[in-house]
């Protein structure tokens, strides 16, 4: 079910898009939350994540320019949280491990993409890092707590913490970004995580049931517990090569000449 659509969603999401186009250039858009974690319900919103390039001369202007955008809005009867983050911040945040950046350029669905998304894709991916371990982990504690916090009964923020811990795990042992939670229960050992999601398919406010919840106050602490030992045995390295570092300021630079 991963990026399911409906033709009204698609009709709204495009409709937020050539809006938002028209204020600022977008070198990608990706759809995410639990459309891009495999768990989408009717009533789930529209997370539309997106990385633009300001043009060259407002980042060296005098004038304080608010770089950053993010709304939320009912469309239509649809919900849409719209966020966009100015390239340098984005490239800064992916060398010290920030998956929210990494998916949107490596993992999540693709809505539109400049054709220069394409070039800075194979850079990304040299300069990941046994960091992003960081960021999985703690996302993971935060979503962790929010569950707690439900009284142990909501399904939707159960799921986050599985699809974090996983695809964290998932990224350290392969170094491939998968943001579907779908893919990647069975081959990290979760199969019976499938009610989970069936159950939160239903509806943003699934609960569940006294017995399940039981259940995964247990067996939840294992999806942390494959995390660390997939920071053991990472295929990534410790940090970013500085070569590749350096290939991808070089990308950077030749895009901000080009738009100066």
């Amino acid at each position: 079910m991963k990026g399911t659509l409906t033709e009204h969603e698609k009709t709204v999401a495009d409709r937020v898009l050539d809006e938002e186009s028209a204020r600022r250039e977008h070198l990608v858009v990706s759809l995410t939350g639990a459309h891009a974690y495999g768990f989408p319900s009717p009533d789930s919103d529209l997370d539309l994540k997106s990385i633009h390039v300001a043009p060259t001369a407002m980042l060296l202007g005098l004038s304080p320019r608010q770089l950053n955008a993010e709304h939320l809005e009912v469309v239509d009867g649809v919900e849409v949280d719209y966020s966009s983050n100015e390239l340098a911040s984005v490239l800064q945040g992916l060398l010290q491990g920030n998956g929210n950046y990494l998916e949107r350029i490596l993992g999540a669905i693709t809505l539109r993409a400049s054709p220069d998304l394409a070039s800075l894709q194979p850079l990304a991916r040299e300069v990941l890092s046994r960091r992003v371990f960081r960021h999985y982990n703690g996302f993971a504690h935060g979503q962790l707590r929010e569950w707690e916090k439900s009284g142990f009964r909501s399904a939707k923020k159960l799921l986050y913490v599985l699809r974090t811990t996983l695809t964290g795990t998932h990224l350290l042992r392969t170094g491939v970004v998968e943001t579907d939670v779908t893919e990647l229960l069975d081959a990290h050992g979760f199969p019976e995580a499938r009610e989970l999601v069936e159950q939160k398919r239903r509806g943003e406010k699934s609960e569940l049931p006294e017995a399940l919840s039981e259940a995964w106050r247990v067996r939840v602490a294992r999806s942390f517990e494959v995390l660390d030992a997939a920071l053991a045995v990472s295929v990534l390295p410790e940090a970013p090569p500085s070569n590749a570092v350096d290939a991808l300021e070089a990308w950077m630079l030749e895009l901000r000449r080009r738009r100066f």
